[in-house]
């Protein structure tokens, strides 16, 4: 019958109108700004840098490696790496960026840069509301503007950010058992002396 898809679609319209009034899972529409959906846990935006600690210098994770410069298709990253080194959060010294940007105008939020890094110093944000009324400087991200605390993940994506968490807390595991038993590899053997004896050595025969 020509029609019935209409019809039907007229249908779930009425039905959704009427129960929108008893149900409130049926609201399709939110008053935003003042009322806002829950975002699910796999949304992405725009890549932020991970810092672990109060201090955005010092618990930087980004060792600038720039494999997300390399990876990245609209090339929207840039990376100066620094010539000195701070520790990592395990202890060992690293390269930092002394530059970090990004140009969010360019970004278009594929996650590869995340995929790439090696460190887990890269994650998708979930904040949108980055609207400007400059579309140059102004949407240029520094690495000021990038930094975020492990603190602010944890509550964006919970389920990752404890696997994450799971992984550093292993690694940095595996590297202290693996720094103390060095020590106890690199101390020399000696080999044990036999006892000396008092007996005089038997005099051989004249042949």
């Amino acid at each position: 019958m020509i029609g019935t898809g209409i019809l039907k679609g007229m249908a779930v319209t009425a039905r959704n109108l009427v129960g929108s009034y008893f149900d409130k899972e049926r609201l399709i529409t939110v008053q935003y700004p003042e009322e806002r959906n829950p975002l699910p846990e796999n949304y992405r935006n725009f890549p932020f840098l991970l810092y672990d600690g109060d201090d955005p210098h010092a618990g930087l994770r980004c060792v600038a490696c720039k494999i997300c410069e390399k990876e990245c298709p609209p090339q929207c990253i840039y990376i100066v790496k620094s010539e000195d080194k701070k520790p990592d959060y395990m202890g060992k010294p690293q390269f930092y960026p002394k530059v970090f940007d990004i140009d969010i105008s360019v970004c278009m939020s594929c996650q590869i840069c995340v995929e790439v890094c090696p460190f887990e110093a890269i994650k998708m944000d979930k904040d949108f509301e980055l609207s400007t009324r400059e579309r140059f400087d102004a949407l240029l991200m520094r690495k000021d503007d990038l930094a975020k605390s492990n603190e602010y993940y944890r509550r964006i994506s919970p389920i990752d950010a404890a696997e994450v968490d799971a992984k550093l807390g292993a690694a940095a595991e595996a590297a202290a058992k693996k720094k103390a038993a060095a020590p106890a590899a690199a101390k020399p053997v000696t080999a044990a002396t036999p006892p000396a004896s008092n007996e005089p050595a038997p005099s051989r025969a004249p042949s």
